[in-house]
């Protein structure tokens, strides 16, 4: 697969604009991919009995991944890896490969092995409420994909070398090849498997699609070496990567250790709950993982750079310019899922083994959910310009405590406010989250200019509002006219979505919002490469 985006330096070629485009497209397919896992996952399991063990076994190494697998360890070794490269220490930055990879494979495989022999102890503490006839689905799950850490670590750092390196296709399209991966086990197998051993196929799944990734990224990092293998503990850059690291994972680890936090208290609402919260974050995250994720990946190598060359008037338009981006793409998809969040349920998950109280309880969630979408999207930038500057302690702090504020709020919305309190929580906890980040951010480089961010928060929330009205209002006269089917349902949530982008599009345009200009030049640009 070529990346047309890549000049012959590595680098980009055609802007921010056009590499967020394609990282933007093959992240969507991505997540398309991920949703169509879900939509069978909750079809062959629903919300009831192992499928709830399953959720918690696989977030406890889910979380270990995010803690110091792939994200931290890029989010910690670009700027370094990019420092060098600007400094032309381009053999230094190579043995920083070669040596931190060795060092991850050896200290998570050591991790790995660890939470494996501990399960039996260890799992039960994450599921209080979990009933004890679901317990050993709940520890041997665990055990079957705690591996994915080790293989993970060292997919992290490939694929931070590719993306430090303007190489963000490949990286983009790894996680279709892992949802197809386990949808191929899905569909493939499961039919085979008893109805009560099937949720082991879901277990093997996961660990053979983690393996498929790090399989096929290997080929890409041709050119860019060799990396001399080496213990890498006298590495005093590995060191470096390391110390960063340590706050790194918290800060980059927060929507996993909130979700796990979530997942610990929704054992004790219903048998259900872990279930149904699951299934309405694999929606909300959705609208995140293709537009926000996008726009900080395709952004960190480049504020890496202004942060070396102490470019902050540069750094501050870039940041300013990617929060815009991320409130103009994710407002409309808040408002969209908010106001529709029964029918978009009912829709892609109610066939098979999940229900209709399973939407019902899954709707709730993810309506409270879609409150602090935006503000979750938008931290992941402001984190990640943090670790540009390499001043990932104050971003941890208020990460940490947004964790501690999570489980407080948890602690008194589950039971007054059921299933819909856990991600509420979760909502509330990130704005505040966003507001210190920004705030602390602006003081660090000299002043952001908020108004700006402002500006461009009330435009796109106006215009969203007026998208969710007519979105509303084309779905209930469509859904009176032809019903409940499978295709009714298609027609009505799917020209609710076309009225909601359009009407967002024109308020957007009527606001004078300048991402409609961009817009029109990216494509513009597309037009002229074909």
């Amino acid at each position: 697969m070529t990346d047309t985006t890549e000049g012959t330096d590595g680098r980009p070629k055609g802007g921010l604009g056009r590499s967020t485009a394609v990282f933007s497209f093959w992240t969507a397919v991505s997540r398309v991919a991920g949703l169509a896992r879900e939509v069978v996952a909750a079809a062959l399991f629903g919300t009831q009995g192992a499928i709830n063990a399953f959720v918690i076994a696989f977030q406890v190494p889910n979380l270990l991944r995010s803690l110091v697998a792939d994200s931290a360890i890029s989010a910690a070794f670009v700027p370094i890896y990019t420092q060098l490269q600007e400094q032309g220490r381009k053999q230094d930055a190579r043995r920083l490969v070669g040596a931190l990879s060795s060092v991850i494979v050896l200290g998570l495989s050591a991790i790995s092995l660890l939470a494996i022999l501990t399960a039996p102890w260890v799992m039960p503490l994450f599921a209080p409420g979990l009933d004890s006839s679901l317990q050993h689905y709940l520890i041997s799950l665990a055990q079957v994909m705690f591996p994915i850490v080790p293989l993970l670590g060292l997919t992290g750092i490939v694929a931070a070398v590719l993306q430090a390196e303007g190489r963000f296709t490949p990286t983009a399209f790894v996680p279709v090849l892992w949802n197809a991966v386990i949808l191929l086990c899905l569909v493939g197998i499961s039919p085979f498997v008893a109805s009560d051993e099937r949720i082991w196929v879901y277990a093997i799944g996961i660990l053979l699609g983690t393996v498929a990734q790090l399989l096929y990224l290997l080929p890409y990092m041709r050119g860019f070496g060799p990396f001399p293998i080496s213990m890498g503990f006298g590495n005093h850059m590995v060191r470096r990567v390391l110390i960063l690291m340590l706050p790194v994972t918290v800060g980059l680890g927060l929507i996993n250790i909130n979700a796990l936090v979530d997942a610990v208290f929704a054992t004790l609402v219903s048998d259900q709950a872990v279930r149904a919260i699951d299934a309405a974050f694999r929606l909300y995250i959705l609208p995140q993982g293709i537009f926000s994720v996008a726009i900080s990946t395709v952004l960190f190598p480049t504020i890496s750079r202004m942060a070396a060359k102490h470019d902050m008037p540069g750094l501050r338009t870039a940041v300013d310019s990617g929060i815009r981006q991320i409130f103009f793409l994710l407002l409309p998809a808040t408002a969209f899922l908010m106001v529709l969040s029964m029918p978009v349920v009912r829709l892609v998950y109610e066939r098979g083994a999940f229900n209709d109280y399973s939407t019902l309880i899954t709707s709730e969630a993810l309506f409270f959910f879609t409150i602090g979408l935006v503000f979750n999207g938008a931290s992941l930038l402001l984190i990640r310009a943090f670790f540009s500057m390499q001043q990932p302690w104050l971003p941890t702090f208020i990460a940490g405590g947004g964790v501690l504020l999570n489980v407080v709020l948890d602690a008194i919305f589950y039971k007054p406010f059921g299933i819909g309190g856990i991600p509420l929580a979760t909502s509330i906890t990130s704005f505040v989250t966003f507001a210190l980040l920004l705030h602390f951010l602006s003081k660090r480089t000299g002043g952001m200019n908020l108004r700006h961010v402002a500006d461009g928060f009330v435009k796109a929330l106006i215009a969203a509002g007026l998208a969710a009205v007519l979105a509303r209002a084309t779905w209930y006269v469509l859904d009176s006219w032809l019903g409940t089917s499978f295709p009714a349902q298609v027609v009505s949530v799917g020209m609710a979505g076309v009225a909601c982008i359009a009407a967002f599009l024109a308020a957007a345009q009527a606001l004078g919002m300048p991402e409609i200009a961009a817009g029109r030049r990216l494509l513009s640009a597309r037009r002229g490469v074909r």
